[in-house]
């Protein structure tokens, strides 16, 4: 049964202010213009339409649009979208299990993956369009669901917190569900533009297509992508395994298996396969030059974005 919607369900941006004197660079060239932050093959530059917005008393009339002032008798400016240095795609994986752990209200102090992911992305998209860069997102699970172009137009931008506010709506069910991670990154490296930022928020834990998940990764950077993987869990109990000592009834999110055991019986094996996986994502994200950032929920969504941007300032 779903939640109705509380103010916890719209992002606030308040809660972005401590990052408004940062950055978001790329280590690797990107195709557009040359005169923001980041380095192009390219020189010069294109713009086209983006939207309306009424004039301003004492601001210049050159953009004004005379044929519907003619229609109207009333002002409006013409907007333009510049083709910018940087495009950025954001995917956010939306499958049961980036809604653990199961909260009735999950909010910024206690959140679940996806609450966390939904926030972090959100303040990367107010930091790119501070910059004037084009962002759209990727929301996926078995399937990509919704796919959006690069754009920053103040319209899109609304359009894209909309979409990433329905996913803050807790949605458990007891249907049985998949997640193919691979299947749509291989996707969606080939629907969006080459030398694109690919920034990826997943918990990854589709361990019996761990192999498919690294080409995939493998296919992102082959197609020029500089790409950003936030690994997302909860480190206490999907990492740690840290259960009281008694009986439990744990429930698959997506196939709906259960399994009843006493955790403390199978955490040692369960510890040293889960850290198995861990160790081959960080090998192979290391051999693509993806900048993998093991995220840990509990720490915080402020700290965990204050510390990678600032690290990633420094070497960029």
């Amino acid at each position: 049964m779903l939640s109705l919607p509380t103010m916890n369900n719209k992002i606030d941006i308040r809660e972005f202010c401590q990052f408004n004197n940062l950055e978001l660079t790329t280590n690797q060239l990107v195709e557009g213009f040359i005169t923001g932050l980041h380095q192009s093959p390219f020189h010069g530059f294109s713009v086209e339409f983006a939207e309306y917005r009424p004039y301003n008393t004492g601001e210049s009339t050159k953009n004004i649009d005379w044929k519907l002032y003619g229609k109207t008798d009333k002002y409006f400016v013409k907007e333009y979208e510049e083709e910018t240095n940087l495009r950025c795609q954001i995917l956010i994986d939306c499958s049961q299990s980036m809604y653990f752990p199961r909260l009735e209200q999950p909010t910024l102090a206690n959140p679940n993956k996806i609450y966390f992911s939904v926030y972090a992305a959100a303040a990367l998209i107010q930091l790119l369009r501070r910059q004037r860069d084009a962002v759209g997102i990727s929301l996926f699970d078995d399937k990509v669901n919704l796919h959006t172009p690069c754009k920053s137009s103040s319209i899109h931008h609304k359009m894209l917190f909309a979409e990433m506010e329905k996913l803050l709506v807790p949605k458990y069910n007891d249907q049985i569900s998949d997640t193919n991670i691979a299947e749509c990154l291989h996707e969606i490296a080939e629907r969006i533009h080459r030398r694109s930022l690919v920034i990826i928020f997943s918990d990854a834990f589709d361990f019996q297509r761990k192999e498919e998940l690294f080409l995939s990764l493998q296919h992102l950077k082959h197609n020029k992508h500089s790409v950003i993987f936030f690994h997302v869990y909860d480190k206490k109990l999907e990492i740690d395994f840290n259960f009281d000592n008694k009986p439990y009834k744990l429930i698959d999110m997506e196939s709906r298996q259960e399994l009843k055991v006493n955790p403390q019986e199978i955490k040692h094996i369960y510890k040293k396969q889960i850290q198995s996986f861990k160790d081959e994502l960080k090998i192979h994200c290391g051999q693509y030059q993806i900048d993998l950032v093991e995220v840990d929920i509990n720490e915080g969504f402020h700290q965990v974005m204050m510390n990678y941007l600032l690290k990633r300032q420094k070497l960029f």
